[in-house]
């Protein structure tokens, strides 16, 4: 490690953990046992060392310390360790971002509410499914499936269930239209698309973006329902786009005299792997925990 990038480091992870001591201290911030901090941190500074933007710059030598920092910050206040992938950094111009991933959606939500299980399930045509509405709330869900049933180019729905500590459910929905509406606020969905672009990664894994895109809005709407840190709830409900925003914004700033900056110049190629590496993760993961004809 060079001398440059051993100060810049650093300087860097003092600033996190200044800031992660004052919110310790203040009570405004809790992590479960099994978290440290310093070791996140750690792991996340290898996994920027090898980060790079679309040019296929290294993020630590076009980011800014602050943007770096404050990308740190978020990943550390949410609990979280990208090296099992429940977050990634993406390199937006200059500004350096850390997305969670629908693994970290799932670690933050179980952690706060106590949650036991949070699954997801697609709903093709064909399938059966009913339920009662109490209390503004889906309960005693049925689905019935056909195995032959299983199409991606036939996805009706997806829903989540998660599984609360005393017995209890909350259920979430999402018809197709939804969802889609839901990947038309990614980078890389096609502007005006309504369907899904052959070969792109929303195509090639409908399946897992759809249950990723369910259990995302699940988690989010029911941890917004508990009593928690503000400060935990601000970092979870920030939009990867707030970030995209304040890149685009940064750098037209600082280019104001040259070409400008459009949104589609962010259809960058390390997110699009994001995406990709986390749909991967979903079959494997179901894989593991679902063999078939088990």
């Amino acid at each position: 490690m060079s001398n440059e990038l051993s100060m810049m480091r650093k300087d860097i992870i003092s600033q996190v953990e200044g800031k992660v001591k004052t919110l310790q201290g203040n009570a405004e911030l809790h992590f479960p046992a099994d978290f440290s901090p310093e070791n996140a941190m750690k792991s996340a500074w290898l996994i920027l060392q090898e980060t790079k933007d679309r040019n296929q710059k290294l993020a630590l030598e076009v980011c800014t310390r602050d943007s770096i920092a404050n990308a740190l910050l978020d990943m550390v206040v949410q609990g979280l360790n990208p090296q099992k992938k429940q977050g990634y950094f993406i390199v937006y111009g200059k500004t350096l971002t850390f997305q969670r991933s629908y693994f970290g959606t799932m670690a933050v939500t179980k952690r706060v509410t106590g949650a036991k299980s949070i699954d997801a399930m697609i709903v093709y045509e064909g399938d059966e499914v009913t339920y009662e509405i109490e209390n503004a709330r889906i309960s005693n869900l049925k689905h019935t499936q056909q195995f032959g049933n299983i199409d991606k180019k036939k996805i009706l729905a997806a829903y989540c269930v998660i599984t609360l500590p005393e017995g209890e459910y909350y259920t979430e929905f999402m018809t197709m239209d939804e969802i889609r509406q839901s990947w038309g606020q990614s980078q890389m969905w096609s502007k005006g698309a309504t369907v899904e672009k052959e070969g792109s990664t929303h195509e090639k894994f409908s399946q897992e973006m759809a249950k990723k895109t369910v259990i995302n809005r699940a988690c989010k709407r029911y941890l917004n329902s508990s009593d928690d840190s503000s400060v935990l709830l601000d970092t979870f409900n920030q939009s990867p786009d707030d970030s995209v925003e304040s890149a685009v914004e940064q750098e037209i700033a600082e280019n104001a005299n040259a070409e400008i900056i459009e949104m589609d110049d962010y259809q960058n190629e390390p997110e699009a792997q994001a995406e990709v590496i986390e749909a991967e993760s979903v079959v494997q993961e179901e894989v593991i925990e679902k063999p078939p004809f088990a």
